[in-house]
């Protein structure tokens, strides 16, 4: 840099898919360039700590692949040959053939499909006021939490818990199905604090030893879909050896007397045979648990995504409660604090005027949609559109087979607004280019924290790029789709939803940089009562209020033995977990985090290898009854004979026959409410000669 570009410093947050949501310094190098990117140290959460592909994000940004223009298909589907067109030309052949469907098949032929590759308020959900005034189909967003949040609303009642930095004032901190050293880097910096001003012991309960598993006093490698046995055995001992607070839950919680009984038959010997943990193991924990007071359970994601992910979360959920552990400063449990800030999105996705009769579309099931299943477009008329925002389903979703197949539709006409040629983008009819989130405004929430945060633009948007609501607004006009939320600039936007929700106006958020929403300590903890009409705890949940499919769900915590499980045909239990340097197909395009993740691989334990007859390196392949795919070996003994994890979300480009993990993922909706299975998964291994 000369001396005539100083260096300036912009604040914001990530927008990313992690609970996290960092508190940002961007260097600032000229209109459209940005350098180092830091975490902001002054605020309580972020502390000063990032991700390391976070902190590389000029990579991301300037990367040459950036798509900078619109582009309009002129070959087969999924060739890669394109023609630049004008971003006129290219709104109008949208609308154009988002009306000829319309008016051919009805308005539900047209399905907006987005998720989380901004968790931007504005950014990423502007997309819904454009379908609910035009009446779309509606979408049930089931990818990510849906069965978390279910299992945690069963008995906590309510989206939030205690102030994730209490964790620095605990005891003992249960890092319960989280590779935090993955997904949510902020946590460890709570959890190392506590370990070094406190003495806390750190138990991570994960079916590998990941980079957080490495970082425990115990690890806890149970089997895939086996939380829920393992949770019970640990409240039986509780029961048994007198570490509960019986005065607490005559108070606080509801079926405490039918708890006890039915844990007489979950015992620690019970729960060994079906996690494939050691008896003494669980007999360790439980007492660890028992005698601490100030215990702290994180709860994470990665477990409740099985069918019985539901119950497992409600069933560790269950164990702060047994104990008490809610009374105490440092104590009780965590999985979103989303509960906190009771937004009015009116103006952002045109709630006022949703029609409840429009039918609904399952996110992870987009294969079966465009497929044609039954089961899904009921009585409706086929998708024969789609406007694609913030996700890559080409990849991410399950059943790729199905979606694949889907998207290979001559009748199905696809816009995809990315910043990358991303392997849905491919599939497209029109690309449009998008900002990144240094390019655009926005505001945003901490699910795992307690902050509102605003996210001005720091630089101009390069080549062509235009920021979602920028192209809802203009496809909204094109539409004949009107509602203040599609005719507001984005700060104005911004503005009114933050006063109309009670919070601090845009220009006051934009000063402090943040505002803390932390609710007062005994809502946190629930010393108030919990979040269900009778104040109470529910151990004996009531799933019919969760949602609609709950027939055969348990009434008391318990391993509920629907799973995958593997048989002498498919004799391993598979686990998609988060790579370090990817955030699902995020940053897959940037060249450190390739240089660093390397490849595809299947981890195998050396056991399992010798049985195969395969070794480090060699390639075999693996599959199910939705197919197979082949993939490089890697031997690894951090987990127990008969599971396999393969990290990170890669492309299917990167895999030998170019289509990805999720090939072999389920998408069958897990009870009560939705949500993918996708750490669920049995398959067959064998070399590939």
């Amino acid at each position: 840099m000369n001396s005539e570009t100083p260096i300036k410093i912009r604040s914001t947050a990530c927008p990313h898919d992690c609970p996290s949501t960092c508190a940002l310094e961007v260097e600032k190098l000229g209109s459209q360039k940005i350098g180092r990117v830091r975490g902001a140290a002054d605020q309580t959460y972020t502390a000063g700590v990032i991700c390391a592909k976070v902190a590389r994000y000029a990579e991301r940004t300037h990367h040459p692949d950036r798509l900078m223009h619109p582009l309009r298909r002129v070959g087969a589907k999924g060739a890669g040959e394109w023609e630049q067109i004008s971003w006129d030309d290219a709104l109008d052949h949208v609308a154009d053939e988002f009306l000829k469907r319309e008016a051919k098949f009805g308005a539900e032929t047209i399905w907006p499909y987005y998720y989380a590759g901004t968790m931007g308020l504005l950014q990423r959900d502007n997309i819904n006021c454009l379908r609910h005034v035009k009446k779309y189909s509606r979408q049930h967003s089931t990818i990510c939490t849906t069965l978390a949040h279910s299992g945690y609303m069963a008995g906590v009642g309510i989206l939030h818990g205690t102030d994730p930095r209490e964790m620095a004032k605990s005891d003992l901190i249960v890092l319960w199905g989280s590779n935090a050293v993955h997904t949510q880097v902020n946590v460890m910096t709570h959890v190392t604090r506590a370990r070094k001003e406190r003495g806390a012991k750190i138990v991570v309960i994960d079916p590998y030893r990941n980079a957080t598993a490495l970082s425990s006093d115990i690890h806890l490698m149970l089997k895939p879909g086996t939380d829920g046995a393992l949770a019970c055995a640990v409240m039986h001992i509780l029961f048994a050896e007198d570490l509960v607070d019986r005065d607490y839950m005559q108070k606080y919680t509801k079926g405490a007397t039918e708890l006890e009984e039915h844990l007489k038959t979950r015992g620690p010997e019970w729960a060994a045979e079906i996690t494939g943990l050691k008896v003494e193991e669980i007999y360790e924990f439980a007492r660890l648990f028992g005698q601490t007071k100030k215990s702290y359970i994180r709860l994470g994601y990665g477990f409740s995504r099985s069918r019985n992910g539901s119950v497992n979360m409600h069933a560790a959920s269950c164990l702060a409660a047994v104990t008490g552990a809610w009374q105490y400063e440092g104590g009780g449990a965590l999985y979103s604090n989303s509960g906190i800030y009771h937004w009015d999105k009116t103006l952002i996705e045109g709630t006022d005027v949703t029609d409840h009769s429009v039918r609904i579309l399952d996110q992870s099931r987009i294969g079966p949609v465009l497929t044609g299943d039954k089961r899904d477009l009921g009585d409706g008329p086929p998708v024969t559109a789609l406007l694609i925002q913030n996700t890559n389903p080409m990849d991410v979703a399950p059943d790729l087979g199905k979606v694949h197949k889907g998207f290979a539709r001559e009748d199905l006409f696809v816009c995809v607004h990315e910043q990358f040629m991303t392997e849905t983008a491919k599939m497209a009819d029109i690309v449009l280019p998008a900002t990144t989130f240094v390019e655009h405004d926005d505001f945003y929430q901490g699910g795992g924290h307690n902050h509102i945060q605003m996210g001005r633009k720091v630089i101009e948007p390069l080549g062509e790029c235009r920021s979602n609501h920028d192209v809802i607004v203009a496809l909204a006009q094109r539409l004949g789709a009107e509602h203040p939320g599609l005719q507001m600039p984005a700060m104005e936007l911004i503005d009114e939803t933050l006063k109309i929700s009670g919070w601090p106006d845009a220009k006051s958020l934009e000063l402090t940089r943040w505002h803390d929403c932390q609710i007062p300590f005994e809502e946190a903890h629930h010393l108030n009562g919990f979040g269900h009409a009778d104040k109470k705890f529910h151990f004996t949940p009531d799933w019919s209020k969760i949602g609609p499919d709950y027939e055969g769900m348990p009434a008391l915590p318990d391993h509920w033995d629907v799973i995958h499980k593997a048989d002498a045909a498919h004799p391993f239990r598979l686990v998609t977990a988060p790579a370090r340097n990817f955030l699902n197909t995020s940053f897959t395009a940037t060249p450190t985090s390739l240089k660093r993740e390397k490849r595809p691989t299947v981890m195998i334990h050396s056991e399992d290898a010798a049985a195969i007859n395969t070794a480090e390196g060699d390639i075999v392949r693996m599959g199910n009854d939705l197919g197979s795919l082949v993939i490089h070996v890697q031997i690894f003994d951090g987990l127990l004979p008969g599971t396999i994890i393969v990290e990170g979300i890669w492309p299917g480009k990167f895999f030998i026959e170019k289509v990805g993990i999720n090939l072999l993922i389920s998408s069958e909706a897990g009870k009560p409410a939705g949500g993918a299975i996708f750490h669920d998964t049995a398959v067959w291994i064998r070399p590939e000669m």
